[in-house]
């Protein structure tokens, strides 16, 4: 990979990373669903009136809409707002990637190889690592949001690959049209119009700045910067910087909130990134060093 696009692959993972401290701040002072309405309503308009539906099913669309909206990051923030810290979140929903591999292999028949099952031994120590923190930056129900979370995120990957879509911008776009009614309508349903009504007197310029950094460089810079750096180069080349985003999410807290960098932490940190390396890489890692000692 050339040095340019490492960078920016790596400047990719830490707007990830910083983007849970970000929601944050913007749960200062508004609501976790219409936070998430508001991210959502802003990455489909205007886009939608200038980028052609994608060449897929609708079913695929609304789908992905409501489970990456609602499902993903709707009960991410609500999780967050439930008294998980910004760090924490980052990392507990790399989960994702184990249910992702569960979900393929119930739904598309896909093995399971012995790395995977290694790392999500490892993975799971990480989590009970998180149990065992005290200093109020877990929460039982912010930490159970957030596994739901990842969980609806491995869905959101089951059904993009169902899609088959090359599209991957216009897909984007288009599905996150039909997140914000539904959270918008949950929000009124659970709270009636106080959120609303807060919002109107109580929205502030972080909460503004929030949006719009979870609209435009989190999510229609990221993806689509992702989305090409994975059309020019091997999978196995950029997909591996994504365990960076933890480690940049725990940063950002530490910066902007001055999270406390505990020993549980840490060894979290370091059994759930070990976790999914050995699970999503191991075998690629064992294949490469077997070709080095005994070329063809």
């Amino acid at each position: 990979m050339k040095t340019r696009h490492l960078l920016l692959a790596i400047s990719i993972t830490a707007i990830w990373g910083l983007n849970f401290s970000v929601i944050k701040l913007g749960l200062g002072t508004v609501d976790p669903l219409i936070l998430a309405g508001l991210r959502f309503t802003l990455c489909a308009l205007p886009a939608i009136f200038f980028i052609p539906r994608p060449d897929v099913q609708w079913r695929y669309i609304v789908g992905y809409g409501l489970v990456f909206g609602i499902g993903l990051w709707g009960v991410v923030n609500l999780g967050i707002k439930a008294g998980l810290s910004a760090g924490i979140a980052s990392l507990v929903l790399q989960f994702s990637a184990f249910f992702t591999l569960l979900l393929g292999a119930w739904v598309f028949k896909e093995a399971i190889s012995r790395y995977q099952l290694a790392g999500m031994g490892l993975a799971l120590c990480g989590l009970l690592s998180i149990l065992s923190i005290v200093d109020g930056t877990v929460t039982s129900a912010g930490l159970i949001l957030v596994l739901l979370g990842a969980l609806a995120w491995s869905a959101a990957n089951m059904i993009n690959k169902k899609a088959r879509t090359t599209q991957v911008f216009a897909f984007l776009v288009w599905s996150s049209a039909f997140s914000p009614i539904p959270l918008f309508a949950l929000e009124y349903a659970v709270n009636g119009s106080t959120g609303y009504s807060a919002l109107v007197n109580q929205l502030d310029s972080r909460a503004i700045l929030s949006i719009l950094f979870q609209v435009y460089p989190n999510t229609l810079f990221g993806y689509w910067v992702w989305n090409s750096l994975l059309k020019r180069y091997p999978v196995s080349t950029v997909a591996p910087l994504s365990l960076l985003v933890p480690v940049f999410g725990l940063l950002g807290s530490v910066v902007i909130f001055d999270e406390h960098l505990s020993l549980n932490k840490l060894v979290a940190v370091a059994l759930i990134v070990s976790g999914l390396g050995v699970g999503l890489y191991g075998q690629r890692l064992l294949n490469a060093v077997l070709r080095h000692r005994c070329p063809s």
